[in-house]
């Protein structure tokens, strides 16, 4: 018996029946849907070391770690938009004769949803949460007795509503938010009632004795502008820059907090890179404390500009 091209194509066709005006399309051939949501996972170590031998110049033999994870959870479905940021970064340094030092410690998770009304458009109506802080505690070396920093002291939230600009948000995004609430939190007593990271400190009477203590969590209100941009510049060297700044309406308008990180990747292979990096802070409610001549008491000067460098060579593995 033969068969017929005609009849061998439509027995591979999918068979069509029509019910109460609607129209059921069956098939052994499954149609394979892509999901919304998408993650990423970096992990990252880089590992710097110096050895001296006889070296007539003299110096001190060091080494040096910074590990880091970034995890990226991304939502995507029509005109919505919706990204989940965790980054952790912690480095450690030891230098002979020396004991351990903490280099590098920073907690940050990051919730951005964003609306466009359709596809044309490149604005999106957006919320942004924002909450930083680190693991452990800071110290001005070499003194390990007193802390100058430990977790959620300081720890910063960042809750607002506004407009976010990006054909590509993932390369580039531009952030405006009229309305942003920023609180500080500096959970530690001793901290709080010396005023650190600008809380209201602590009132003392006449013999030392706390008569209100220092101020836990502050409270501002402002505006918020970031900016994040990321391109290969040439063939694996990537930059990252990421921008923000923010002015509080009601405690001194025009007092900008600045935020810049700059990081350049020099890609090796798969795993291997070198990253040069630059940070850049400046907020106006962090005050300097300078030593004076008698031991042990601070002079509070005005705020100055910080400034972090970073040059490191190691392994990345990104996982799902």
């Amino acid at each position: 018996m033969a068969i017929t091209f005609a009849q061998l194509s439509l027995a591979q066709a999918p068979i069509v029946t029509v019910k109460n005006d609607t129209v059921n399309l069956t098939s052994k051939d499954t149609v394979k849907t892509t999901s919304p949501w998408k993650q990423t996972n970096v992990g990252s170590l880089d590992i710097n070391e110096v050895t001296f031998v006889n070296w007539n110049a003299g110096g001190s033999n060091s080494i040096s770690a910074l590990t880091g994870l970034v995890s990226n959870l991304k939502y995507k479905y029509k005109h919505l938009n919706w990204n989940n940021l965790m980054r952790v970064r912690y480095g450690v340094n030891k230098q002979e004769n020396q004991r351990l030092r903490k280099t590098e410690d920073e907690f940050e998770l990051s919730s951005t949803l964003g609306y466009r009304k359709d596809t044309i458009t490149n604005w999106y109506y957006s919320a942004r949460f924002n909450f930083k802080t680190q693991l452990t505690n800071g110290y001005k070396y070499p003194d390990r007795e007193n802390e100058i920093s430990r977790l959620m002291a300081p720890g910063y939230l960042f809750i607002g509503g506004g407009a976010e600009y990006g054909k590509n948000l993932e390369k580039l995004s531009l952030y405006i938010s009229p309305l942003t609430i920023k609180g500080t939190f500096v959970l530690d007593k001793t901290l709080s009632n010396t005023g650190a990271f600008g809380v209201t400190p602590a009132v003392y009477d006449a013999e030392g004795h706390v008569l209100k203590e220092g101020e836990r969590v502050r409270t501002e209100m402002g505006i918020l502008f970031t900016s994040t941009f990321e391109t290969e510049v040439f063939e694996n060297i990537q930059i990252k820059n990421v921008f923000s700044s923010y002015t509080d309406y009601l405690k001194d308008f025009g007092n900008i907090d600045i935020d810049w990180e700059l990081v350049l990747n020099l890609k090796v292979n798969h795993y291997v890179r070198a990253t040069l990096g630059s940070h850049i802070k400046y907020d106006n409610d962090i005050k300097v404390q300078e030593e004076t001549e008698v031991k042990d008491v601070f002079v509070e000067r005005g705020a100055k500009l910080q400034w972090k460098q970073l040059l490191g060579v190691g392994v990345i593995i990104e996982f799902s």
